[in-house]
Order: C-alpha cells, then sequence, then structure tokens
C-alpha cells in the first residue's frame, strides 16, 4: 500500500516509555446508560456533551469534561461540527500505549483519486491539564496530542489511553485530558489485542503513519480504521409561558431518553424517549414547576 503524505507537522504522545497495568474496569462497569448533561432551570445553555466515535468495531462513547477543560472541550466540538472529521481515521495505533486520531482524513473517500490530507487546523489551543480537576492519562481517557516538548502546541490531534499513562501527566506540563470513555470498552480492549484473528493490522506509511491501523494485511485506503464522530449536546431555553424549552441533536440509534429530577439524592422520571435522528430535538417541559436537572440518556 503506497501513500502520498501531506506535509504536516506531528503531533504525538510521547513514545511509550512506561506502561502501567490496565485499567479495563476503572469506570462504571457493565453501565451502558449514559448520561450527556444536567442543566439547571431556568439558566439557558448547553450542558456536558457525550461524543460518540462510531467505528468498524462499534461505537465508543466519550463523557467529555466541558467545565473542567473548556477550552480544549471547545475546540474538540468546533472541528467535529466544522466537518473537519468527515472521513477521518485513527493514523497512530501503539498497543497498550495509545490509539490516536484528529490528524487526517481521506479526500475524495470512494472515487479512485482518493487523497489522504492533513485535518486543516483552527492553531493551537493553551494545555489545561492544570485547569479545573486534574485527570490523570489512565485507561480509558482521551487526551491532547501535542508536539514533543511543546506544551501549548494541541491543534486538533488527540488520543485514547490504551493503558495506565500517568507518566504522562508530568510530561511538559501535562497532556490534558479531556474526557473518558463511558461506553464500548470492548472496542478499545481490541487496539490491545495483537493476535492476527483480532482483524487488526499495522501499516507503515511512513512518516505520522508509520503505525497505521487497517482492517486487512494487504490493505488499501477503504482499510483504513475509519471514525466518524458525532455528538449529543444538550440545553435549555427559557420561555414567556409554557415551561422550558429542552433540546439535543439526536443520533437516531441508540435511541435517548430525556429524564428530569427535582432534587438530589436524583429521581430521574422520563419525559420522552425517541429514536428520531434530529439536528434539534425539541421538548417542551409544561410540567415544570420551580427548579429542574435534566439529562439525555443513551442506552445500548
Amino acid at each position: 500500500m503506497k501513500f502520498v503524505m501531506p506535509k504536516a507537522a506531528q503531533r504525538h504522545a510521547p513514545p511509550c516509555s512506561r506502561r502501567g497495568d490496565y485499567l479495563r474496569n476503572w469506570f462504571d462497569r457493565g453501565v451502558l446508560a449514559i448520561c450527556a448533561a444536567t442543566l439547571f432551570f431556568p439558566v439557558s445553555g448547553f450542558a456536558g456533551t457525550l461524543a460518540l466515535f462510531r467505528t468498524p468495531f462499534g461505537d465508543i462513547a466519550v463523557e467529555l469534561f466541558d467545565q473542567d477543560k473548556p477550552v480544549t472541550v471547545q475546540n474538540f466540538i468546533r472541528y467535529v461540527e466544522s466537518g473537519a472529521y468527515t472521513n477521518h481515521f485513527f493514523h497512530r495505533w501503539v498497543p497498550g500505549f495509545v490509539m490516536q486520531g484528529g490528524g487526517f482524513y481521506l479526500e475524495n473517500r470512494g472515487a479512485t483519486n482518493a487523497t489522504i490530507k492533513a485535518v486543516p487546523s483552527f492553531g493551537t489551543i493553551t494545555n489545561e491539564y492544570a485547569v479545573g480537576r486534574t485527570f490523570s492519562n489512565v485507561y480509558g481517557t482521551i487526551a491532547m496530542a501535542r508536539v514533543g516538548g511543546q506544551t501549548n502546541s494541541a491543534t486538533s490531534q488527540w488520543f485514547f489511553n490504551l493503558a495506565n499513562n500517568a507518566n504522562l501527566d508530568g510530561a511538559d506540563g501535562g497532556f490534558t485530558v479531556f474526557g473518558r470513555v463511558v461506553g464500548g470498552t470492548n472496542v478499545l480492549n481490541r487496539f490491545n489485542n495483537t493476535t492476527q484473528t483480532n482483524g487488526l493490522y499495522r501499516a507503515n506509511a511512513g512518516g505520522p503513519l508509520a503505525e497505521l491501523p487497517v482492517l486487512s494485511s494487504s490493505p488499501t485506503v477503504e482499510d483504513l480504521f475509519f471514525a466518524r464522530i458525532e455528538l449529543v449536546r444538550l440545553g435549555i431555553q427559557p420561555q414567556a409561558a409554557g415551561g422550558p424549552l429542552v433540546f439535543w441533536n439526536n443520533l437516531g440509534t441508540p435511541a435517548s431518553t430525556l429524564e428530569f429530577t427535582t432534587g438530589w439524592p436524583a429521581n430521574w422520571q422520563s419525559l420522552v424517549t425517541t429514536n428520531t435522528r434530529s439536528a434539534r430535538f425539541e421538548v417542551t417541559d409544561t410540567n415544570a414547576a420551580g427548579a429542574r436537572f435534566y439529562r439525555v440518556r443513551v442506552t445500548y
């Protein structure tokens, strides 16, 4: 397989100098009900974000840390919503260390002139490792990649930690963790399986594609490990009458349920369940009285 490589700065996690024990059951083992967000009425705006990475092996659901890492999360959302990650694929795979993406996509996919291109950069962002709560680079987290030795050099690239990589926490100001996997660890686990029966192979296409994950031992560009990224963002808009307008971009499959609670400990109650795909699905909570917290629950 021969690729025509674009010229682009290589952003990455450092070489795997130390690999800790895997923490595959670090979070919510067996729980696949995913909270996208909670928001206090009557404040208007968006709350937390859920990102779904649709891959050939299944979905990886990621809770983004909007409140703790606002610049990093908004940067990621900007790339997704702009379409910059269209026909995006994972370009670096180091078993027992990281799975990296956000750097390249396939232009003219499906055509004879399909070409690998670098994701256009919106510029560098400030490193937020020490902003808000501090999250370690343990198994199942997603963090920003950047140029080695340059703390504030992250742009579009990120990586999933396939192991306990806490050594990245102290490297050049730390690698910013901005989310964690809440569903789909079975997909991540396959990247720590190097047997041929796993259906995943590595190809060396040179430069930043020297550790490229592919789906065939004799791959073409269609055997790249593509990942379509979709977001669930929950928001609330106060209205003069009739109760608050609750809205989110619904993915269709899997189905989602809008729930509310009036206090804590939470007693979540269902308002509506839908599998209708919509860029903006709206529900007016006509029975709202006083303060309510809302969330969208996505169940696999």
